[in-house]
């Protein structure tokens, strides 16, 4: 009888210690875990909220979308998925829907408030362009949403959820773009819009981290100079980067990065941020193409004219037979095959692109 209890005693004690390694294991799991994704930004994480207004910065027509389940266009500026899908997948989310889809919404997931076109600055892509959701209106609507969770949640419940979400933002690129580019009237001279553009940025990532936002996940500029349409100004030198525009994402990744530091400085563990060095990536991913299995750094899969880059991607243009061989998908804009690998570059290469603090760590606090 002693020895028949001493062998349950020992399988019970084996039971405990296997449920508490589970235990530990869930609540490890839980701890890493976003409960939510609220994404900011411009075309290359937009989902369709452009869908929803009149803009000419539009992609929910073919031939967009040919590569994304079900192979219609959905309003990405892609063949198929973008950036924030392939985030979402890696912390576990479903992609954040448009905000603009339900402005009601709680979205209790995350939401995107990203829009084709947008800019730091609110005279970025305004008239005569029919406008955008600048990042001061994504954030507008972001205390919207944040109100409405408190009513339904409470306060410091609502405090708890933002607070192990993630924030990731691509800002900046049609800001530089309109003022250098596009040649509109510049009323600073080029050091003194950037910094203007740094002031404008710290400022609104104050008011996010107001809001409750802790975990920010920031993309530096991509080298601009590079896309297919910025290398139709090269086509005297064999459609070489345009090196002023790389010069000047450079600087302003400088200064982003000089500002995120001093940000926390001051703000602490109330603020927490992964910096993604999305230029030197790119640009080692242009120079050494093969490498990641692309043949074309330089022409646009979809478009028409010099490049495929004349013209945006329209129903009337022709396309690549193999997009996944094609660093960018139109004159502007990454292929899915270039964001997948730069998300997934971004948890399992922390130590060249990520500044600051590793994204698994980020995502773990």
């Amino acid at each position: 009888m002693a020895a028949f209890f001493s062998d349950k005693t020992k399988l019970l004690c084996s039971c405990c210690l296997i449920a508490l390694v589970l235990l530990l294991q869930l609540n490890m799991s839980r701890s890493q875990k976003v409960t939510a994704m609220y994404v900011f930004g411009d075309s290359q994480v937009d989902v369709g909220n452009n869908d929803y207004f009149q803009t000419i910065f539009r992609a929910n027509f073919p031939f967009n979308g040919i590569d994304y389940p079900g192979g219609k266009p959905t309003g990405r500026f892609s063949n198929g998925k973008n950036a924030a899908d392939f985030l979402a997948e890696k912390v576990g989310l479903p992609t954040p829907p448009p905000y603009l889809s339900n402005k009601d919404g709680l979205f209790m997931e995350g939401v995107s408030f990203a829009s084709g076109g947008a800019g730091i600055l609110n005279s970025t892509n305004g008239t005569p362009f029919n406008g955008t959701i600048q990042l001061s209106k994504q954030i507008e609507y972001f205390s919207e949403l944040q109100q409405r969770l408190i009513q339904k949640i409470g306060y410091d419940a609502a405090q708890i959820h933002l607070s192990s979400s993630l924030f990731p933002i691509v800002i900046g690129s049609n800001d530089l773009l309109n003022y250098f580019t596009f040649k509109l009237p510049m009323t600073k001279p080029p050091r003194e819009y950037i910094d203007f553009m740094l002031s404008t940025f710290s400022t609104q990532l104050r008011q996010l981290q107001g809001l409750g936002a802790r975990k920010f996940l920031i993309f530096g500029l991509a080298p601009i100079g590079c896309t297919p349409a910025e290398r139709l100004v090269k086509i005297t030198e064999g459609y070489k980067c345009n090196d002023e525009a790389n010069y000047w994402a450079t600087i302003y990744n400088q200064g982003l990065q000089s500002m995120l530091r001093k940000l926390k400085s001051q703000l602490q563990e109330h603020f927490n941020y992964s910096y993604l060095n999305t230029y030197d990536f790119l640009v080692n991913l242009i120079q050494n193409p093969t490498k990641y299995g692309f043949r074309e750094v330089k022409a646009a899969c979809c478009g028409t004219g010099r490049l495929n880059a004349d013209v945006p991607c329209l129903p009337i243009s022709i396309y690549c037979p193999n997009r996944n061989d094609h660093v960018f998908w139109d004159r502007v804009h990454p292929t899915e095959a270039v964001a997948k690998i730069l998300i997934n570059t971004l948890f399992n290469n922390t130590k060249q692109y990520v500044n600051s603090m590793d994204l698994p760590k980020l995502l773990a606090l």
